[in-house]
């Protein structure tokens, strides 16, 4: 882990180097204009995989600029999206039109990754985090909603969840990172971190095979986003903030819990669902066939419908 750790400060220390100073922007991800502005041409490229009508908005908040997009009926049950580290609300294009059929979709960028949210500040830590995303949901008057996580996206629900003052009435973990557990296999999610230090199109390859069971499934448009979030944006040492969450954090999620995993995930393991079910009192844990850390794309109608037949 320690390796892992060192590795990833490098990565910063690289990601703020180098570029005229004619080119740089004052943005927290993106440190040049023409590199960010050829990853949000990428972004919207990869939005028009979405098969459902929607509308993107822009929340000003105390830390910065929130983009969400919004789809469903208008009078529909809330949903909230929180996407996977370095993967944007993009990432939802093989499920959100069974999501958004009966549900009011909000997808929301995260502050401190590739996507079109925009932080001029410093890192947030967790209270800032929970700050951010509430000024979100005051903003859209959500009183009662529900909420998927993937990924990063699912530790950051179950920080939300864990709150005295949390709002959210089900919760849907897609493989959450660092949640139950450390990651499971550093040396299988190690491709990753190299994509970040050194990115080209192999090691883009292998960190697609390492983190999901079917990578032709994943459509060309997205690929080059994820590969640009990659390239481009700053590494992200938050990372190193995400600790599981103790037995007792996790007893306070007092709401109903669907947690998936892949049986081919680099980041959790049976652990995880052990852990879940032992802990969170209302929670459901499931296993899925044939897929990866990617399941949402590796088998996205099966978990299309686990999420849909749990959230109804």
């Amino acid at each position: 882990m320690q390796k892992f750790v060192i590795l990833l400060l490098f990565a910063l220390v690289l990601s703020s180097c180098g570029g005229s100073k004619a080119n740089r922007i004052d943005d927290y991800v993106f440190k040049r204009k023409t590199e960010k502005a050829a990853y949000i041409k990428s972004y919207n490229n990869a939005l028009k995989l979405w098969k459902v009508p929607f509308k993107e908005e822009d929340v000003q908040t105390s830390i910065g600029t929130a983009h969400v997009i919004i789809a469903g009926p208008k009078e529909a049950e809330p949903l909230v999206l929180l996407h996977g580290m370095d993967a944007s609300s993009t990432m939802w294009y093989p499920n959100i039109e069974a999501l958004a059929k009966n549900h009011r979709v909000y997808a929301i960028d995260f502050l401190m990754e590739p996507g079109k949210s925009v932080s001029t500040g410093s890192r947030l830590n967790t209270t800032e985090i929970v700050s951010w995303y509430n000024q979100i949901f005051d903003h859209y008057k959500l009183k009662k909603f529900k909420v998927i996580g993937a990924s990063r996206g699912g530790w950051i629900a179950t920080l939300l969840a864990t709150q005295d003052n949390s709002k959210i009435s089900k919760l849907v973990l897609l493989s959450p990172a660092q949640t139950f557990e450390s990651i499971d296999k550093k040396g299988k999610a190690m491709p990753a971190l190299l994509l970040k230090l050194f990115p080209n199109e192999k090691k883009l390859k292998r960190t697609l095979d390492a983190f999901s069971y079917s990578p032709k499934k994943i459509d060309t448009i997205y690929k080059k986003q994820f590969y640009l979030a990659n390239k481009y944006a700053k590494s992200n040492t938050s990372m190193l903030q995400m600790l599981p969450f103790s037995k007792d954090d996790l007893k306070k999620i007092n709401i109903p819990v669907l947690v998936l995993i892949g049986d081919h995930d680099v980041i959790n393991s049976e652990d995880s669902l052990e852990k879940a079910s032992e802990f969170i009192p209302k929670s459901k844990t499931e296993k899925i066939k044939d897929a990866g850390h990617f399941l949402t794309i590796d088998q996205a109608k099966l978990v299309n419908k686990k999420m849909i037949d749990f959230l109804d």
